[in-house]
């Protein structure tokens, strides 16, 4: 292999492996000046504090919009395509794509706190303790902070990197590329285990397997906002092991364990009662009667 084959393919087009490079390097330097930038301004006007969820919504919105703009810039200037083949545009069926990812996250999650409860695990009951504007507050707040994150982290992790391996024809090797960067990610969480670092895997094949479905972010999307955003605000169970961002939610979890079945601290993303309910789900999702992209659409 000479070093022209070295560096690009018979298509005349940088390798993968290289644009992948390119783009995390990239979104690494931006992400880095503009997040630094936004904190400064925030820093001026007083709005930094712990926990703080502007800060939190200002983040994934920045890192939003850098992950969108470099996947689209590598995506024009690398391999000649629109911004239309990040899949983030509102194209046909955006719309419906969301809204059945929203309902597929609520049903996924409460299946799989409804298998610790059927096992004794798990118990919630209403959360008495805090005050319905409270509640309700705590509701819409994070709805958005989870909105941002879980379209900030689909346009990282099923965005340019794993479209621009699956033009290559490298579809299952960007998917677990991609699932292992989701998953190491969280690892840096609260109380994380092996088991949960297995869980957060198969969570990023549930949402690879969903981007595959309809070849846009929606779904996708829509599925990782309504997982957390239940899990949390709804059923009071830790995000990934973070309880900070949710401050009362409508219920309250009480984890009688054992750790491996419901998760423990971590939430029960840490257990196997999520194992379940994640691989049951993708198998679902991969069935699905949702028409993705054609072939004139399919940007590969």
């Amino acid at each position: 292999m000479n070093s022209v084959n070295i560096f690009y393919g018979s298509d005349g087009k940088l390798r993968s492996g290289w644009r992948f490079a390119i783009f995390v390097l990239a979104f690494l330097f931006f992400g880095l000046v503009f997040g630094t930038a936004a904190i400064a301004i925030m820093s001026a006007s007083g709005s930094i504090q712990p926990n703080n969820g502007t800060v939190l919504v200002v983040n994934g919105i920045v890192s939003l919009a850098v992950a969108l703009i470099v996947g689209w810039l590598c995506g024009k200037y690398l391999e000649g395509l629109p911004f239309e083949a990040m899949g983030a545009s509102f194209s046909k069926g955006w719309a419906f794509h969301l809204l059945a990812g929203l309902a597929g996250g609520t049903i996924t999650f409460a299946f799989g706190a409804g298998i610790g409860a059927l096992t004794g695990g798990l118990s919630f009951s209403a959360n008495s303790a805090a005050a319905a504007g409270a509640i309700a507050s705590t509701l819409l707040i994070s709805f958005v902070i989870f909105g941002a994150a879980a379209a900030f982290e689909e346009a990282l992790f099923r965005g340019y990197i794993l479209q621009t391996f699956i033009r290559s024809d490298l579809t299952l090797f960007g998917l677990v590329l991609t699932s292992t960067l989701f998953a190491s990610v969280h690892n840096a969480n609260p109380s994380a285990t092996a088991l949960s670092w297995i869980n957060t895997f198969i969570a990023g094949v549930w949402f690879s397997v969903a981007y595959l479905k309809t070849r846009d972010l929606w779904l996708s999307t829509g599925l990782h906002l309504a997982w957390n955003w239940t899990q949390g605000s709804i059923f009071g169970v830790e995000v990934s092991g973070l309880t900070e961002i949710v401050k009362a939610p409508v219920m309250r979890e009480s984890d009688a364990g054992p750790v491996w079945l419901t998760g423990g601290d971590y939430g029960i993303e840490g257990g196997i009662v999520t194992t379940i309910a994640l691989i049951l789900s993708t198998i679902g999702i991969y069935f699905l009667p949702i028409k993705g992209a054609d072939k004139s659409e399919d940007f590969s």
